[in-house]
């Protein structure tokens, strides 16, 4: 009976092994006719979709699919075209499954989206120098009212913070636990969000006492970098070229944009902040700033600041990394890590 069963399980895996190459070479009857591809697109192209048939076969039907979203189907093998307008900057995956002669077989191909223009250079003017703690590894910055609101990084001297902008001094302070390294902040409705790198945990604050009203779980194995709002939505950096939208009240992640030039995607977003309507977004190690549009992720503008690292006691190690905006004065308030420095700019084309 053994003999019988071993017999039994070598004939049923030699037959699988070759009803899979049998599988193999029907999906390599198809593919997409990538030569009409071009090596990137904008939202203002259309892409031509077509099946080469090496073996011509009769192909009932094909459904296309962008990022695993049903985009096109076609009757036959009918030349398409997919219109871009409403597909995300970066990578678009295409799959085409393919209906002939009463089987099912499917391609996959992909095409990269970047945006239209190149980013304008923005100019600015110091309008005031200020201290800062050279202490602070800084993570987040942003104004409450009248008070800049700071977060630290590291394992064991991470905190948040209010500060005096004018001497730099803290004088409301919340540690966090020693296993944190901490990140990201923004403030909306009266509350502090605060994020953390990689303990895929974040906390909500009372903004006017500090006192912590809890911690929660982000909903995606990521990590926390920046975190701005545009007064509804929080929007969390993670160190990729991802910004993605959270809800403030469910803290889940519900979409998100790739950040791109008219070149290529930009990575390492770090810290972010809301201003007239766009994301400007730290690029970490660049010491520059990255004006993100929102709605798609293309960099519309780039402010460089590397001429304030001269200006500071700051290593090479101290990167730039603190963007608060204040309302009141329409001015944008800079610092860097472990910076002796923060500055009052004014930005314009």
């Amino acid at each position: 009976m053994k003999k019988h069963n071993l017999l039994i399980t070598i004939l049923l895996g030699l037959t699988l092994a070759n009803c899979g190459d049998d599988r193999k070479t029907i999906e390599g009857y198809f593919s997409f006719n990538e030569t009409s591809f071009k090596p990137k697109y904008t939202q203002n192209d259309k892409v031509d979709l077509e099946i080469l048939n090496t073996k011509e076969k009769s192909i009932d039907s094909i459904i296309f699919y962008a990022n695993d979203e049903k985009v096109l189907s076609v009757k036959g093998n009918t030349k398409s075209q997919l219109d871009l307008s409403r597909k995300k900057l970066g990578y678009q995956h295409l799959k085409a499954l393919i209906y002939f002669e009463g089987d099912t077989v499917s391609t996959k191909s992909r095409i990269e989206l970047v945006a239209a223009n190149a980013p304008k250079l923005l100019k600015y003017e110091i309008v005031n120098t200020f201290p800062h703690d050279v202490g602070a590894f800084t993570q987040g910055y942003e104004f409450y009212k009248d008070t800049l609101i700071e977060s630290t990084g590291r394992e064991g001297t991470s905190y948040v913070a209010k500060t005096d902008f004018k001497t730099g001094k803290v004088y409301k302070k919340v540690d966090l636990d020693q296993r944190y390294f901490g990140e990201g902040i923004t403030v909306l409705n009266d509350k502090i969000y605060q994020l953390t790198w990689q303990n895929v945990e974040g906390f909500v604050y009372d903004a006017k006492t500090m006192k912590k009203i809890k911690s929660f779980q982000y909903d995606k194995k990521i990590e926390g970098w920046g975190l701005t709002n545009d007064g509804k939505y929080l929007y969390q950096s993670d160190g990729t070229e991802k910004i993605w939208k959270m809800d403030p009240e469910t803290l889940k992640l519900i979409d998100y944009v790739n950040v791109y030039t008219n070149d290529s995607k930009i990575k390492s977003v770090n810290e972010i902040e809301w201003i007239n309507g766009k994301i400007y977004g730290n690029i970490w190690q660049r010491d520059a700033i990255a004006v993100i549009n929102p709605s798609n992720g293309a960099v519309e503008a780039v402010l460089d600041l590397s001429a304030l690292r001269a200006k500071t006691s700051a290593t090479i190690d101290d990167v730039l990394n603190g963007i608060a905006y204040n309302p009141k004065t329409k001015t944008i308030f800079v610092t860097g890590k472990n910076w002796d420095k923060a500055f009052e700019i004014k930005v314009s084309e």
